[in-house]
């Protein structure tokens, strides 16, 4: 995720607690062996009293331990609705631009229509004023008074009639045209606003979704650097507590060492009077050895079973072509909606000013690389190429792996490129870079396609 717990800094400094806790101990034991004025042995109050703050800071560090472990799962779900929420915003800006598209072509289509109606409106006026104007201008009289004779005359009022009755016929099919451009455009209008209205929605989701996971993202800091605070705490009580145990050993070693030599010491005017005991050996004590804390859990890196392999075997020259081009944007910034066919793009909020990819804009640049198009989302490259799965046991070099939160290829909301050797290259989040990472399976696993072009 980018962040460091510091957990490095805390060992080093609660390892530097308990050094100086044992060297404490060590100056307290040989201070009660020197002899000097008795001392009041310490009983066993300061050393339950230091066990149990002890206790306490360590069911402190617990308590923000399981705290922050949940606060981490509100992470990881805040992060996939963002991205299904990114996923979605995307289908959601494309309708919207295609239907901005259709309606400028119905708008076009309209201005022509009517454009032309108006060029027929204006012929059959002219043709009309021409035909049945009186005088020798006009084309139609000309025509009927220069005719040589009834037959002609006959004739070329028929053809002046049927040119007449054309043109209306025309300008009627003109006006329906018309007609039909101006509601093909007011349908353009209504499906731009719907689309608008769809997009804006989307996209005010993905601003919520992308908040909450900022919120998560702060509470989970938060919570770590309480606990540094507390571990930093326990450290400081168990140092107080070897020092409580370690002065109450010495003292009861010289109680011991104490009574031993009034009870070996000679009768007076012995021999063997005023010669010294010699020091009882130190008692054993010291810190404790403490077992290093189990990793737990699993890696995540075997392959679900249960998932069947339909794709045939990959195009060399392609895989090699789309790996090469995802490896080479390594270190490039993940950006929400950033990326596509052509390359890197500066995303959408609230990236809108970070030049990069995220995680489908990457293997969608990949597989255009290598003449192939996938898709521009993690679902629509999962659905086209939903009759190629691959089983987890059989991914190879170029095999698109895909994460999920359902059974429903609609909650599809992580993709990254499988470069083989267990290992994927991917734009992961937001904060992060493209990078090249160990392939994980797990409960969100969805599956695996083989894109063939």
């Amino acid at each position: 995720m980018g962040r460091t717990d510091g957990r490095d800094g805390r060992g080093g400094s609660r390892g530097w607690l308990v050094r100086g806790a044992g060297t404490a101990v060590t100056a307290l034991v040989v201070a009660v062996l020197v002899p000097g004025p008795a001392l009041a042995a310490p009983g066993d109050t300061p050393v339950a009293e230091a066990q149990a703050g002890r206790d306490a800071a360590a069911a402190r560090v617990a308590e923000i331990g399981a705290q922050l472990a949940q606060a981490q799962g509100r992470v990881d779900a805040a992060r996939r609705g963002a991205q299904i929420a990114l996923q979605e915003y995307e289908v959601r800006r494309a309708a919207q631009q295609g239907a901005r598209a259709a309606a400028d072509a119905a708008a076009s289509a309209a201005e022509r229509a009517a454009a032309e109606l108006a060029r027929g409106r204006a012929q059959v006026v002219a043709f009309a004023r021409s035909s049945y104007m009186q005088g020798s201008t006009a084309p139609g009289a000309a025509a009927l008074v220069s005719a040589e004779g009834p037959a002609q005359l006959v004739e070329r009022a028929a053809l002046l009639h049927a040119a007449g009755s054309h043109r209306v016929d025309v300008l009627t099919e003109l006006t329906v045209l018309e007609r039909q451009a101006a509601a093909a455009s007011d349908a353009a209008r209504v499906a731009v606003q719907a689309a608008d209205e769809a997009e804006a929605a989307a996209a005010g989701s993905l601003a919520r979704a992308q908040s909450l996971e900022v919120s998560a993202r702060a509470q989970a800091a938060e919570l770590a650097d309480r606990r540094q605070v507390l571990e930093v705490e326990l450290a400081e009580a168990e140092a107080l507590l070897l020092g409580a145990e370690g002065a109450q050993a010495a003292a009861a070693a010289r109680a011991a060492a104490t009574a031993a030599a009034r009870t070996a010491a000679p009768a007076p005017g012995s021999s063997q009077a005023g010669s010294r005991s010699p020091a009882p050996a130190a008692p054993p004590g010291g810190p404790a050895a403490t077992r290093p804390p189990s990793s737990g859990g699993s890696t995540g890196s075997r392959p679900p079973t249960g998932t069947g392999t339909t794709a045939g075997a990959p195009l060399a020259s392609a895989v090699a072509t789309a790996v090469a081009a995802a490896e080479s944007q390594r270190g490039l910034p993940y950006s929400w909606g950033g990326g596509g066919s052509t390359g890197p793009s500066f995303g959408i909020p609230p990236d809108t000013d970070v030049h990069g990819f995220d995680c489908s804009g990457l293997t969608e640049y990949a597989y255009a690389r290598a003449g192939i198009r996938i898709g521009g989302t993690s679902r629509e490259q999962f659905w086209r190429f939903r009759h190629q799965t691959v089983a987890a046991a059989d991914l190879r070099p170029g095999d698109l792996v895909f994460w999920g939160q359902t059974a429903d290829h609609t909650s599809i909301y992580h993709v990254a490129l499988y470069v083989g050797g267990g290992q994927v290259v991917h734009a992961p989040q937001s904060g992060d870079v493209v990078r090249t990472s160990a392939m994980w399976f797990g409960r969100h696993y969805y599956g695996a396609v083989r894109p063939t072009g």
